[in-house]
């Protein structure tokens, strides 16, 4: 097969397996475990293969006409380069783990065939967009991917929270896609063809009329697809489903391809210094900001998500500053890692039995119960924390070696020319408090769940083998991906050295252990002197690990929003937030903030609106409809049936058309 055959095979496998896992998941329920986990398995396979093909050589072009459309052509187009090869390879792997895992962790929920058709659709959407050569087909996978976040999230709709979640999910993205719509129709229009190389050949020769126009109006899609400030706030809520989907949707598909796209098409942002220095002003925001709101959750899979808004802040911190090779660096080690996180999060769920959905404070004697979770989160967490020679340090490094060159005013060898120096010191200086703030969290989530001193619940006993088995091949990546595949990286991207630099490894390690050491020292404090926590309401022992979130969610607590309730006395993160703790748990009121300016206002108006139609135009309606009314009842009233009333209206009116007619004569 040619290397074309093999990449259209890559996405067009999980979508065949979705199709047939919705038609057989009710009339054959026993095929939906292999039709949900073999052709994702297999397309990660073929997406192996067409990396080794394509060795960071020359990119794979191929495309046919799928349509006349007049001006601008739509083709079915195919662009894989060193990104696209081997995004789609963490794709692959991730998802292939998610629906392996997913066959234990809700082996007993009932709609489980349509779940795992969704997963393998929102895979087959994400691999659509790594491959694909033409705008118009990226956006098709783009928004297959929002509404199998839709239904994804809100998996366990019975409850209020993940209906909620989901929607908000839907609608903050769709306000990010509007105006990133309209800067594809606006890049279309310039290039003449929606096609990505033509695309790039145009900026190249300084054809776009309004660079900055554009690249803000599709920053906005990116901001609400990658969770960006300020579109980020769907993120933390989408927690409400599953874990397994939390583990796709944050490692490798929907919040990754808004950094892949930006990375794809970084010549057009780079053609416009304004959009490079927003770019980096929105990853400092945050980057800093998700650090501190992390801090401050009690809930283990809201940390986790704070901490993806973080990484990604750190990925388009490395794009504003033109480096498109540390920003996949990145993207591809924090999907390992973050993929193992939430999946061993999965594990310590079920474990932990408490009704607040996995409430660090409420967590006891974790590590001899959950050993596989112990040892693959610790590994996770130290690549999170970027402490060498776990991946993250290496990724996270060359995010920050990158900054420091533009703020210097180094050149790169990719296809940025010139970064405003303003952008480079802001990525720099907020990539090292960042820094500082994820190994404080990454302490802190550690310590809570294993060493924590919450009442102990009962022992649910081992987890299926399809679960903790995929903790320990993402284990591997985690520890050694960064140190294996840096050196040669570069081959693979722009060619820009990858390496840590001296300068940057110290204060990014250094700020790293400042930032645990301290955690470490407030929890010992805070543990000598709190009082002991309140008892854990336990699930069922012969819950399985879905239930048990299901139940937790429909529990109303504080899991998912309600941040002033149960305090726990011995969390770190309350001493070294101090009065800024209760802001930072209420993701800085962000929420509050749009619902003043944004969705009160709506509401106003469409109050308005229904007192106008009902009260105003019904009224006119309804006095157009009575004078009609009333003169059918008098017509209706003269209709009496008899005939000598008839016939004497008939005489009545003659006699005055001839008294009429005689006046008029005299008269004349």
């Amino acid at each position: 097969m040619t290397t074309t055959t093999l990449a259209v095979l890559v996405p067009l496998l999980p979508f065949l397996g979705a199709a047939a896992g919705l038609l057989l998941g009710r009339t054959a329920p026993g095929f939906v475990r292999p039709l949900a986990v073999l052709p994702t398995l297999t397309a990660f396979a073929l997406a192996v293969l067409v990396a080794v093909r394509q060795g960071g050589d020359k990119p794979v072009d191929a495309a046919t006409q799928l349509t006349p459309t007049g001006s601008v052509p739509i083709d079915l187009a195919l662009h894989i380069d060193g990104f696209a090869a081997l995004a789609a390879v963490l794709v692959g792997l991730v998802a292939t783990c998610v629906q392996i895992y997913s066959t234990g962790y809700l082996r007993d929920d009932p709609r489980y065939p349509s779940y795992a058709a969704l997963v393998s659709l929102f895979t087959s959407a994400m691999l659509l967009v790594v491959y694909s050569g033409d705008l118009m087909v990226l956006l098709v996978g783009w928004e297959i991917m929002g509404i199998c976040s839709y239904f994804l999230v809100g998996h366990y709709w019975e409850t209020s929270e993940a209906r909620a979640a989901s929607l908000k999910a839907f609608l903050v993205t769709k306000l990010g896609d509007v105006p990133f719509l309209i800067g594809l129709f606006a890049l279309a229009t310039d290039a003449g063809s929606f096609r990505i190389t033509r695309i790039l050949a145009t900026v190249a020769d300084g054809g776009l009329d309004h660079p900055t126009l554009v690249a803000l109006l599709l920053l906005a899609g990116v901001a609400g697809k990658s969770a960006q400030f300020p579109l980020h706030t769907w993120l933390p809520d989408a927690m409400a489903g599953p874990t397994p989907v939390s583990a796709l949707i944050h490692a490798a598909t929907m919040v990754a391809a808004g950094v892949y796209f930006v990375a794809r098409l970084l010549p057009v942002f780079a053609a416009s210094s304004a959009a490079l220095v927003v770019l980096a002003v929105m990853a400092a925001l945050t980057m800093a900001g998700s650090g501190l709101a992390a801090l401050a959750q009690d809930d283990i899979k809201r940390v986790l998500a704070y901490s993806t808004i973080g990484q990604l802040g750190y990925m388009t911190g490395a794009l504003a500053v033109g480096d498109r090779g540390a920003a996949v660096f990145h993207l591809l080690s924090h999907g390992a890692f973050k993929a193992l996180l939430f999946l061993a999060a999965g594990v310590i769920i079920h474990a932990s039995g408490t009704n607040s959905l996995a409430a660090m404070s409420r967590m006891s004697h974790l590590r001899a119960r959950v050993p596989d979770a112990f040892w693959t989160m610790t590994v996770a967490l130290l690549a999170l924390a970027a402490i060498p020679p776990f991946s993250g340090f290496f990724s996270k490094e060359s995010v920050l070696g990158a900054a420091e060159h533009a703020a210097t005013g180094h050149t790169l060898t990719g296809p940025v020319e010139h970064v405003p120096a303003a952008a480079g010191w802001t990525v720099l200086v907020a990539g090292v408090l960042t820094a500082l703030l994820t190994a404080a969290y990454a302490a802190r989530l550690w310590l809570l769940a294993f060493r924590g001193q919450g009442t102990e619940a009962p022992d649910h006993g081992r987890q299926p083998l399809t679960m903790t088995v995929v903790l320990w091949v993402l284990a591997v990546p985690s520890l050694a991906l960064g140190g294996l595949a840096y050196g040669r990286l570069p081959d693979w991207f722009d060619g820009d050295d990858l390496a840590p630099t001296l300068t940057t490894s110290v204060l990014g390690t250094g700020a790293a252990l400042i930032g645990a050491l301290v955690t470490y020292a407030a929890w010992r404090y805070t543990t000598a002197v709190a009082h002991p926590p309140l008892g854990a309401v336990a699930a069922h022992p012969d819950a399985d690990a879905a239930t048990v979130e299901a139940e937790a969610i429909a529990s109303h607590t504080p899991a998912y929003g309600d941040v002033a309730s149960a305090p726990d006395p011995a969390d770190p993160g309350r001493l070294l937030l101090g009065p800024l703790h209760r802001h930072a748990a209420a993701g800085f009121h962000l929420d509050a903030v749009y619902s003043v300016l944004f969705v009160r206002p709506v509401r106003a108006g469409a109050s308005l609106v229904r007192f106008l139609d009902r009260e105003v135009v019904d009224t006119y309606v309804s006095g157009a409809g009575a004078l009609p009314r009333l003169l059918g009842a008098a017509v209706r009233k003269a209709q009496t049936g008899n005939v000598q009333t008839y016939v004497s209206a008939l005489l009545a009116g003659t006699v005055v058309l001839v008294v009429a007619a005689l006046v008029v004569a005299t008269g004349a």
